[in-house]
């Protein structure tokens, strides 16, 4: 028996010894995944015309228009999108947005108390006439802010955050830098007409996205159709009527000046896809409700989103060359999805671009490949491939390690 041990283990450092000696041959391949039916698609490079979406094609009267899918951004729909105009209200889609971030990284609470300055009080437009003796909540706040676009409420926000308004536009321009917000110049947080306090529907767009995407529980305050404030003393109603009307409806801001005329970034939801209409000085009210139902109806219509693959589902185990296991899990690394017209999803083409082998040492979370998703030839959208967990690479110690837990299976046998 002594001997049979020695012999085992003798033959276990061989081995180990002869792997950590071999080469590695990890050489890039591309794989077509298939979808779920498993069948690769032989007609995707097949010639399809996409309908070309221009400033005719809707018929729309409002001077500027946009309408993209929230989750990737991409724009379905544009008319005169990046000209500069007076956004009124929908302005506070940038404050509501630097609001929450307060709320996320803890400078906030819902249940902080914010005092009202007689500037805050003294601001005109929609408002709930805030008393410069009383406090409101943060929940409260936004309540006002979200359902009535209330400007008193907005305006305390932003000195309660920054200190006074003037800082709280600075971030506020920052952040549109940030955003990729090219078009975009604010002059006051709540969007009564300023010279120089501009926007375009693209930049709207943006702006909403990432409210949307990135603190989506803001829709807990944008989907409220009526409620109210001071134990029931002050009503609000939405002035987003489609709140009411229009099916999944999400939010998000109305506005409406003499000078800007009637604005409206408008989201919604059905069936997995996510999108966001705005709408710039609408001659009335009734076009800025129509037009934005327009476009939401013309995304809804024609496109779906195609999942594909859910987050950290595995997508091909991977050999491991010179580590302490011999192969590695490579996962998603987000959901695996992408934006198209309807009909045409079967001739998705999915690329997975993935190596044979790997060596260790490997990360968890570590790019192995990364999957494209084509129609036509043209890329609709690209996820990485990862490992899902750690491999150590085989070393005198690994090795060592190793042999001991063998030996003490063994025993243990």
């Amino acid at each position: 028996m002594h001997k049979l041990k020695i012999l085992i283990t003798f033959l276990l450092l061989f081995t180990i010894s002869f792997s950590l000696s071999m080469p590695c041959f990890a050489e890039e391949t591309t794989y077509v995944w298939s979808s779920t039916d498993n069948t690769v698609v032989t007609n995707a490079n097949q010639e399809s015309k996409k309908e070309e979406m221009d400033s005719g094609t809707l018929n729309l009267e409002s001077a500027s228009a946009i309408l993209i899918e929230q989750t990737t951004g991409q724009v379905l729909y544009e008319h005169n999108c990046h000209e500069p105009l007076r956004p009124a209200s929908v302005t506070k889609v940038m404050s509501i947005l630097l609001i929450m971030e307060a709320l996320d990284n803890g400078k906030l609470s819902l249940n902080d108390s914010i005092p009202c300055s007689e500037n805050a009080a003294s601001m005109g437009g929609s408002q709930i006439w805030l008393d410069p003796r009383e406090t409101l909540t943060v929940d409260e706040m936004l309540k006002a802010i979200c359902v009535g676009s209330a400007n008193d409420c907005v305006v305390a926000m932003a000195e309660y955050i920054a200190g006074s308004e003037e800082s709280f536009v600075q971030m506020m321009n920052d952040k549109a830098k940030e955003l990729g917000m090219n078009d975009t110049t604010f002059k006051n947080c709540h969007g009564l007409d300023e010279d120089g306090h501009v926007t375009s529907s693209y930049d709207i767009s943006l702006m909403s996205r990432e409210l949307l995407n990135n603190h989506p529980q803001i829709t807990q305050y944008t989907t409220i159709w009526t409620d109210s404030l001071r134990d029931g003393k002050s009503g609000l109603s939405n002035t987003n009527k489609l709140i009411r009307t229009y099916k999944g409806a999400t939010g998000l801001k109305t506005g409406s000046t003499g000078l800007a005329l009637y604005n409206l970034s408008a989201s919604a939801t059905r069936d997995d896809l996510s999108l966001i209409a705005v709408i710039m000085k609408a001659p009335s009210t009734k076009v800025r409700f129509a037009e934005a139902q327009k476009l939401l109806d013309y995304g809804f219509h024609t496109f779906s989103f195609k999942q594909f693959g859910k987050k950290e589902e595995t997508v091909k185990t991977i050999t491991v060359n010179k580590g302490v296991r011999t192969t590695v899990d490579a996962i998603l690394s987000d959901n695996a999805g992408t934006l198209i017209e309807k009909g045409k999803d079967k001739n998705v083409e999915q690329n997975l671009s993935l190596e044979d082998t790997i060596s260790a040492p490997i990360t968890a979370g570590q790019k192995l490949g990364e999957v494209s998703f084509l129609l036509d030839g043209k890329t609709l959208s690209t996820i990485d491939i990862v490992a899902k967990n750690d491999v150590e690479k085989l070393n005198l110690f690994t090795m060592s390690k190793k042999v001991i837990y063998s030996w003490i299976d063994l025993l243990r046998s």
